[in-house]
């Protein structure tokens, strides 16, 4: 009865973590359709992907920009199913469908024939970021949005290629110059400055999504710090011994990590419970293991 009741208990958890997951995915997901639909379409911003290309290709087709964006995804997941089998990505296959049909339908309700506003920086700045922001979360849960991500699986299984980004960062590098021949200068200026700022911004918000405070805390006393950190944090901690060079006093080393706004209320209770320990509080969005990231 009990094994019965810890697998129903594991099976709920497991529906809640699914769940959890696919309610981020779809808010990430939508929040990109917004940014692409309202200020990357108008603005025929192309800094690369699949959206890129279909900015450039509506421009010499009668076709209209969501429609070949609808095409292009449809046939990467084709491929995708093809040289990668049906596992390849199921987190993938519901972003990149979800995308492709939000896309489709906001053209339908909504459809823009010109920019929001008359201030195109302003715009390119939305362009970037929501996107941006919205491919870090999904980054950050093991997804993507499909597209060219799918080439790049693809190269990988196939090809000795060393660095698969530096190839997708080219085609991205041409699909820009397209739009400069495509369409005015200005338009191709402020495509390559969205080229550049992209992956900046990716890296910026998966940076802090997952940043963590290391701290290593040199104390007489480490009993009141170690239990406040397991009971109200709810984290583990490692300690050991060492000498302070200067009174030759026997120290006590404690290093462990922490959420951002536990470290806050850390560093509160050692200033009032622990005044003479010393503190190093280090900034990290690398931490594997148990309670954080898992190896894989």
């Amino acid at each position: 009865m009990n094994r019965e009741n810890l697998q129903k208990r594991l099976q709920r958890k497991w529906i809640r973590d699914k769940a959890l997951e696919y309610a981020i995915l779809t808010v990430a997901t939508l929040i990109m359709v917004g940014g692409i639909h309202v200020f990357k379409f108008p603005n025929n911003f192309s800094f690369g992907g699949v959206t890129g290309i279909a900015i450039v290709l509506s421009a010499v087709t009668p076709l209209s920009v969501s429609t070949i964006n609808f095409i292009l995804n449809m046939s990467l997941m084709v491929l995708g199913f093809l040289f990668l089998g049906r596992g390849f990505g199921e987190k993938t296959v519901y972003v990149s469908l979800l995308m492709s049909f939000g896309l489709s339908f906001l053209e339908r309700v909504c459809p823009l024939t010109r920019p929001l506003t008359d201030e195109p920086v302003l715009e390119l700045v939305f362009a970037i970021a929501l996107p941006a922001f919205s491919s870090a979360v999904l980054f950050n849960i093991g997804a993507s949005s499909g597209g060219t991500d799918i080439i790049a699986m693809i190269m990988k299984k196939y090809s000795r290629m060393d660095n698969i980004g530096t190839t997708l960062f080219l085609v991205d590098l041409v699909i820009t110059v397209l739009a400069c021949l495509v369409f005015d200068v200005k338009t191709g200026l402020f495509s390559f400055t969205g080229l550049l700022a992209k992956s900046l911004v990716i890296d910026g918000v998966i940076e802090n999504i997952n940043l963590c405070k290391y701290f290593t805390i040199i104390c007489n006393q480490p009993e009141p710090i170690c239990k406040y950190i397991h009971e109200q944090m709810q984290r583990s901690a490692t300690i050991y011994e060492g000498i302070g060079t200067y009174e030759r006093k026997k120290k006590y080393i404690i290093l462990t990590v922490l959420k951002r706004g536990q470290a806050v209320e850390l560093r509160n209770f050692i200033k009032i419970h622990e005044p003479d320990a010393f503190l190093m509080i280090t900034n990290s969005s690398e931490i594997i293991g148990k309670g954080f990231r898992g190896l894989n």
